[in-house]
């Protein structure tokens, strides 16, 4: 059984920064693409940024440059590390895993969130102004 399960939100001043983290486990495979989105009060679930299992990442438009997703050598966790926070970044952020082939196509932008079937809970991140 895939589970997911995110910690590490919380509230933030504009400019801070945070470090989310994801324990992955119940993934059998060895290949794979692990992401994170969010989702604010009122809108649709939004890609942030992905990796996958041969370490390629990608990023939504609005957080390159502040955001890196990373993993941790066993591969058990990932991460994303956000800096220079903004108001605008203020979400719910998952973290989620399916099949290798759904990073490739990150490549024209973050790809929807019905394209992956298995998520964690959430944490929540609060970024005043």
């Amino acid at each position: 059984q895939v589970r997911l399960v995110e910690s590490g939100g919380d509230s933030v001043e504009a400019g801070g920064s945070l470090r989310l983290s994801c324990e992955v486990s119940g993934w059998t495979r060895s290949t794979y693409c692990l992401s994170w989105f969010r989702q604010a009060p009122g809108k649709e679930r939004e890609g942030v940024a992905a990796i996958s299992s041969d370490g390629d990442t990608q990023y939504a438009d609005s957080v390159k440059g502040r955001f890196t997703i990373s993993q941790d050598d066993t591969k058990k966790f990932l991460y994303l590390q956000m800096d220079s926070l903004k108001p605008d970044d203020t979400a719910m952020y998952y973290c989620a895993v399916d099949k290798f082939i759904l990073c490739r196509y990150w490549g024209d932008g973050p790809i929807p969130a019905t394209r992956y079937d298995y998520w964690g809970q959430g944490t929540q991140v609060n970024v005043s102004p």
